[in-house]
């Protein structure tokens, strides 16, 4: 029996190893909890596979998985694809089941989005190379020489080597060498080596994904007869499909396997065995007969609609155990409940949570485990939120259904299926459920927190390596960040100030701490953002510098600090339009992005250097730079396929840089590309979403542009409508609040020119009135063209009215606009040029 150390705790399992492989096995350090052989009910998917169902496709398969490769034509690999919910992962369990029981090789790694290492690409190789050593021995020394020539195949992150080069050389090639030599592998007389990739497209490293099918059928293609099958299941997306849609691959369409018949199955299964353990529903069917009846179960079968998943969640609502809120008493009252909810998972979700919404601390917990970036286990939750863990777990235990529970406090709590986060970040599908953007701003403070309580009981906390901190320090240091950066538009003053009094208090303790420096940094770039403070804006160029310092170019670190100084250089920027400063900020960018040729946050590196050269070529008007920016932005929606939760922000830039370019060249087709992706961004942005106001202002310029090219009306309506809506999303003291009034502005201009309408031409006028009152004081770059604006708009109403007054205020206007310009001789000239909202900066 051998005991392994796990993301979450230990866990045993019946696995005997020889000494010399359990060596190599502490080499490799494998993802133990992501293979077929896992504790499901701890390390989900909790994938059982129920005889009956679906047995012409898992036949097939397993008949595949078997057999000799005997033509050097016939496909290695198997993709088998399908909807959320319609049985992929317990097909590919029983496929591996088979395996083991039919004594073939066979080796696994079932992904799972948000848990840690299993939904990142980095430790598949050397997972698989562990189990491969124990399926073959023959394949072991092979691999420790491997490992003992370049050690840096072993890092647990990009590290440098390539996921291409990893897998060639601790799963191809030493599994190639292994079946050239002598005598013949024992292992393989019953068929090929079988690897089983389950839940691929839960995966984030989308661009390693297509890296790793792309070395995968070049490896076939050059070795056609190696005994060793690959069997991959995911939900069809274009990063997958476009790489394994090809003739080297066969393809099976579970939709084409899934039916009624086989729903019943599964659902008579269930109530068998689930009717059998429960002494209430055994003394109903002794007075009563059956249960369910034929006709219950065919409408339960009609209701479900072929979804495994939701059958199973059905079957755990019917069956639960009775709680304080639910007034179904019994599993025979349940059913007819069952029946009614919307078809899909989003009633069955609405249903369970309530059946603890009434206990305290229920939409903080439910909150905390959405917005979480990786997994807590229950005590972790609680240490977070600052609550006991009998307090969370009173909550999660009536929602097992839904939320798979440990037993014990150091397991962390998981999803049964991902589709639950998505349903508690939409606010138009949970409502009373939503987990709103603001809790990443309670996730923060607390993160905080829990870094200074574990920094005063270890002072050396950060030195540790990353195995010996307190699970939830660990999370702390790694997301306080990305909680700032996701509840930025919900942060106050007040949540700014008390967050960097936290951070100062931790410097007390340890001054020379880059990350403790670095947390300052950003929320005080944050906070002097959102109150347009220069001082601290300048504060944090100074603190990004020092943090900088303190990591080299050999560093692991170091593309986040470039990342931090760059945005803070850009801010300032765009405070004082200094291009030394963008000219440093471009620099960095450009820097941490070649330290990121494959890292989880390209993404964010792509953007922030486009955006930055989108910047430049405003001032400048190099093409070049322009050219760069839209190409970066393109690469950067790539990375970011649906349901990325910044999908929208890249759409918004890619948008906004082919307007601009669009407004260079006159091309119609940038534009018409640039209205698509607004929109598609607005759609993933409902109300409340934080930045709706910016993707309403960025498909109502673009719109504005298209009117002013065709003079269609419905274009010039429709952009009116999104930039009020906008307005009325940014109210005072909203730091882009200016934007949409001034954008409001020139809509409202142009609608006056059509219609003449005396209302809209005072609500512009009202516009550039509150700019010049409120924002744009003296000295402000955009005030001379805003004294010019409403000077013409008090034209126009003169010209419609004949307010003598007006007149006057004209002639203020218009003198103290010469005067601005006199006294700055390079801004001569100006148009009525939008505000887009195209500063998107990510995160370091």
């Amino acid at each position: 029996m051998a005991n392994y150390q796990v993301e979450g705790g230990f866990y045993q399992r019946n696995v005997y190893m020889t000494a010399e492989q359990r060596s190599l096995f502490n080499i490799l350090h494998p993802i133990v909890d992501a293979s077929h052989t896992r504790d499901r009910k701890r390390s989900p998917p909790d994938s059982d596979f129920f005889p009956g169902t679906r047995s012409g496709v898992v036949t097939n398969v397993n008949d595949w998985t078997r057999s000799k490769i005997s033509n050097a034509l016939e496909p290695h690999v198997r993709w088998m694809h399908g909807y959320v919910g319609s049985g992929k992962s317990s097909i590919s369990q029983e496929v591996c089941n088979t395996s083991e029981r039919e004594d073939r090789p066979v080796i696994s790694f079932f992904f799972f989005r948000n848990a840690g290492d299993r939904s990142r690409i980095w430790r598949l190789a050397t997972t698989l190379a562990s189990q491969m050593a124990v399926a073959i021995p023959e394949t072991g020394p092979i691999l420790r020489a491997a490992v003992e020539a370049n050690p840096a195949l072993l890092e647990p992150n990009e590290g440098g080597v390539s996921l291409r080069a990893r897998m060639q050389q601790l799963v191809y090639a030493p599994f190639k060498a292994a079946v050239q030599g002598e005598p013949a592998i024992r292992a393989l007389a019953r068929g090929p080596l079988l690897i089983v990739l389950d839940g691929l497209d839960e995966c984030e490293n989308k661009v390693e994904i297509q890296e790793l099918i792309n070395g995968m059928l070049l490896f076939f293609n050059e070795t056609p007869f190696i005994p060793l099958r690959v069997f991959i299941t995911s939900r069809v997306e274009e990063h997958i499909q476009s790489h394994l849609n090809v003739p080297g691959v066969r393809l099976d369409n579970l939709v084409d396997h899934c039916s009624n018949s086989d729903i019943d199955t599964f659902l008579q299964l269930l109530f068998k065995d689930g009717c059998k353990r429960n002494t209430v529903v055994r003394a109903y069917t002794q007075q009563h007969g059956e249960w369910p009846t034929q006709s219950d179960r065919r409408k339960l079968v009609e209701h479900i609609g072929g979804s495994f998943i939701f059958g199973s969640a059905v079957f755990k609502f019917i069956m639960g155990a009775n709680t304080e809120a639910d007034g179904a008493a019994t599993p025979m009252d349940r059913l007819p409940l069952a029946l009614k909810m919307n078809p899909g998972l989003d009633g069955l979700y609405a249903e369970t949570l309530a059946r603890s919404k009434h206990l305290p601390h229920f939409l903080k917990i439910i909150s905390t485990i959405a917005l979480l970036q990786t997994p807590l286990p229950t005590s972790g939750i609680a240490e977070i939120l600052g609550i006991h863990t009998y307090e969370v777990v009173n909550v999660l235990v009536n929602l097992q259904t839904i939320i798979q529970v440990p037993g014990t406090d150091d397991i962390p709590v998981t999803l049964c299926h991902t589709s639950l986060r998505d349903f508690l970040t939409i606010q138009s599908r949970s409502r009373d459920f939503f987990a709103h953007p603001s809790h990443h701003v309670v996730l923060h403070r607390r993160c905080l927190e829990c870094k200074l309580k574990h920094l005063r009981q270890d002072p050396q906390l950060f030195m540790l390596p990353r195995h010996e901190i307190a699970p939830v320090a660990r999370y702390a240091i790694q997301y306080s960040n990305k909680h700032s950066w996701r509840g930025l538009g919900c942060s106050t003053l007040s949540d700014f100030n008390s967050a960097i009094d936290l951070c100062h208090e931790g410097l007390a303790l340890q001054p020379g701490i880059p990350e403790l420096k670095e947390d300052l940094a950003n929320i005080t770039l944050r906070r002097g953002r959102n109150n347009k403070s220069l001082a601290d804006i300048d504060e944090a160029v100074s603190l990004s510098r020092a943090v900088l310092d303190l990591r080299p170019s050999s560093h692991p670190d170091r593309s986040g600090a470039l990342n931090t100084l760059g945005n803070a250089l850009w801010e300032r920027y765009w405070c004082t339009g200094a291009m030394a400063d963008l000219e440093e900020a471009v620099s960095l960018y450009r820097g941490a992005l070649e330290l990121r040729p494959s890292h989880p946050d390209r993404s964010d590196s792509l953007i922030n250097l486009g955006n930055s050269l989108l910047d430049r070529h405003r001032r400048t008007g190099v093409m070049a730079d322009l050219a760069e920016a839209i190409s970066l932005h393109r690469e950067a929606l790539e990375l970011r396929p649906s349901p990325h939760p910044d999908r929208s922000d890249s759409l918004n830039n890619l948008g906004n840089a082919l307007s601009d370019r669009h407004r260079r060249t006159g091309v119609m087709a940038d534009l018409e590309e640039a209205i698509s992706l607004h929109r598609e961004a607005l759609e993933l942005q409902p109300s409340p979403h934080l930045d709706r106001s910016g993707s309403l202002n960025n498909l109502g310029n673009a719109l504005l542009d298209r009117h002013w090219r065709t003079g269609v009306m419905a274009d010039l309506e429709e952009a009116l409508s999104l930039h009020r809506e906008a307005l009325e999303l940014r109210p005072s003291p909203h730091p882009d609040r200016s934007d949409s009034l001034h954008n409001l502005a020139i809509s409202l201009h142009d609608m006056y020119e059509v219609t003449h309408a005396l209302s809209d031409l005072q609500e512009a006028i009202t516009c550039r009135e509150e700019l010049l009152e409120l924002h744009y004081a003296v000295g402000h770059e955009d005030r001379p063209r805003t004294l010019l604006g409403l000077a013409d708009l008090l034209q126009m109403r003169f010209d419609a009215m004949g307010q003598e007054e007006d007149l006057y205020r004209i002639e203020v206007l218009r003198e103290e606009e010469a005067q601005l310009l006199a006294s700055s001789p390079g801004s001569t000239q100006y148009g009525t040029e939008r505000t887009w909202t195209g500063r998107i900066k990510t995160l370091s």
